[in-house]
């Protein structure tokens, strides 16, 4: 019984990521890639947006 208390630990692991791997795999694209891609763009212009004092512009 030892080898299935060493085995489950990595077995529950990979079961877990796996399944991770598959729900970002279904959330890509699709009806959110829109909203994906709106949240990006408004976070890209909000950063070029902010200008650090000191800092050469148009570098």
């Amino acid at each position: 019984m030892d080898y299935v208390s060493a085995l489950l630990p990595p077995v529950v692991m990979a079961a877990f990521f796996i399944g991770l791997v598959v729900t970002i795999v279904k959330s890509q694209g699709g009806d959110n890639k829109s909203k994906e891609d709106a949240a990006v763009d408004a976070a890209i212009a909000r950063a070029e947006a902010v200008e650090r004092p000191g800092a050469p512009s148009g570098a």
